[in-house]
């Protein structure tokens, strides 16, 4: 290469103010933002975990120990620390919980990766040992699965109490976890041979007031508006439901029309006609049998009066997402006309009452026949408790339904992680080669869970690892885990600690993921000027003139 010659210009390829980072210095910093995030959540992780409190910038506050709302709520700047929050929302997403486990084992993952680049040892080869130990562990967590079937609701309520341990509504666990068990058992259905189990279809209302344990599963909607007339019945039993997603009011023309009233009595045929076409529509409702009248539109106050008068019950301006809902729940059709109702499209609700809860009125379409849609009317002594019971029993749900749909459950409390990394310790040696020391820290990594469970419970780290190791040793003590509660190592099966399989599964691909994709990048350009260019580009405000 030949030399440059003294006095030449300097070649400007990124824009001028572009900062440049490359090599081990764009590495560590990607791997310090990561890790700053995995410590972040860390000490939430567990029964023992503590809580955070979030305030934004309009100054609401949250307070909870939820990975992903965590994650969610804090605004993250560095590109790599981004990356882990997506990991947590992709974790939430598919399985609903397990959002904190994946960020720390993603930190921790990068942490070890970070002491072998110290060594001198390629990314490349760290990242394919990763993927080696990732699969191993995966094959290890299917291996340790035990079976669970839908009917088996005792093991699935220890699922849900297991999901909701670490969340700040322990005290009334016990009640979510029958009411979660029950809700998502109502909502699966058989399909190609195969449970499925939506959890869309369990509205999740929420009323503060009263406490937790008032906490209710209806088997049928509420809808959260009130009766639509004073004069209207507020309790029909045995009702006919007609769901309706048109206007039971009279239609204005498309086009622009005058029409010329030159006398009174015109003035009150036309009004007259008005009302016997509205008065027609709730004639055809009643004939079709219907009690009750669920409307997507509005209704017009004549045709209010006339269903009352009727003693209809009439509800209007319902979402379209709780008219689906309604329609899985009552067994009716969604119908665009009044001229399409008849008996056979009308759905059935053994009671439909209006409730005044708290400040609200509520209207409640309770034991329907079968219903394939429910809802879940969440109380609680403050509005941040009512959130937060939310958010757990959102948890407890995807884990049931989880555990449903996959059929297989592991053990928790760090039990397979300790099995995990134990198996892996084993494997590396036969991978042999630079790769064997990859995969000895990805089970080092995995260790970090049960060493986390301890710490936040106070416990001493080393010495429950000293513990769980040996008890790992023998093959028949597979499901021991760490006790946060007695400071012991216990079977947890025993103590009917329980998670499912998917979760674990997706923890170990989402981290593993995360952490090769952040150890692959090399160089950081950042464009420096974006904010000055969006300045730029925004038209100029018009001075104002004072007269």
């Amino acid at each position: 290469m030949a030399a440059v010659p003294s006095g030449t210009v300097p070649v400007l390829v990124l824009k001028e103010g572009t900062g440049r980072t490359t090599g081990r210095e764009a590495q560590r910093n990607n791997i310090t933002a990561a890790k700053i995030i995995a410590e972040l959540v860390k000490t939430t992780l567990g029964p023992r975990g503590m809580d955070k409190m979030l305030v934004s910038s309009f100054g609401d506050v949250t307070i909870t120990n939820d990975g992903a709302t965590i994650l969610k709520e804090i605004d993250v700047q560095h590109p790599a620390a981004k990356m882990l929050v997506e990991v947590a929302k992709a974790q939430d997403n598919e399985v609903g919980d397990g959002t904190t486990t994946a960020a720390v084992l993603a930190g921790e993952l990068l942490s070890k990766a970070e002491e072998l680049l110290d060594q001198n040892i390629h990314p490349t080869i760290i990242i394919e040992g990763f993927k080696k130990a990732s699969e191993k562990a995966r094959e290890v967590l299917e291996n340790m699965a035990l079976p669970v079937s839908i009917n088996d609701e005792i093991r699935l309520m220890d699922v849900a109490i297991t999901s909701m341990g670490s969340k700040g509504i322990a005290a009334a666990k016990e009640h979510f976890a029958k009411l979660a068990v029950e809700a998502v058992k109502q909502v699966a259905e058989e399909k190609d041979g195969k449970l499925r189990a939506d959890i869309d279809l369990i509205k999740i209302l929420k009323k503060h007031g009263k406490s937790l344990e008032e906490t209710e599963l209806v088997k049928g909607m509420v809808i959260d508006k009130e009766v639509a007339h004073p004069q209207m019945p507020k309790i029909v039993n045995n009702a006919k439901i007609a769901l309706l997603n048109a206007k039971l009011e009279i239609e204005k023309t498309e086009f622009d029309a005058k029409i010329n009233i030159e006398s009174p009595e015109q003035m009150k045929l036309f009004l007259d006609e008005e009302e016997r076409m509205l008065r027609e529509m709730v004639d055809k409702i009643a004939e079709a049998g219907a009690n009750v009248v669920l409307c997507e539109k509005g209704i017009d106050d004549v045709a209010l009066h006339f269903l009352a008068k009727r003693g209809i019950l009439a509800v209007k301006n319902i979402s379209s997402g709780d008219m689906e809902k309604l329609a899985r729940a009552t067994g009716g059709k969604i119908v665009a006309s009044v001229k399409d109702l008849t008996p056979e499209v009308l759905g059935e609700a053994k009671l439909v009452e209006e409730i005044k809860v708290g400040e609200d009125k509520l209207v409640y379409i309770r034991e329907c026949k079968n219903p394939k849609a429910v809802t879940m009317v969440v109380r609680g002594g403050t509005e941040h408790v009512v959130d937060e019971a939310e958010r757990s029993l959102h948890d407890a749900l995807c884990v049931v339904r989880n555990a449903i749909e996959d059929g297989k459950i592991v053990p928790g409390g760090g039990a397979p992680e300790a099995e995990v990394a134990k198996q892996l310790r084993d494997y590396a040696v036969k991978v042999g080669g630079r790769e064997q020391l990859a995969i000895e820290a990805f089970a080092d990594a995995v260790e970090s869970i049960p060493l986390t469970l301890a710490e936040n419970a106070g416990l001493d780290p080393v010495d429950i690892m000293v513990a769980l190791r040996a008890k790992h040793e023998s093959a028949a003590t597979a499901s021991y885990g760490v006790d946060v509660f007695s400071g012991k190592i216990r079977d947890m099966l025993e103590l009917n600690v329980l998670e499912p399989l998917r979760v674990k599964l997706q923890v170990v691909k989402s981290a593993t993921e995360a952490a090769n994709m952040i150890l692959k990048i090399d160089d950081l350009i950042a464009a420096k000027g974006i904010e000055k260019e969006k300045e730029k580009g925004k038209p100029k405000e018009t001075p104002e003139f004072e007269e």
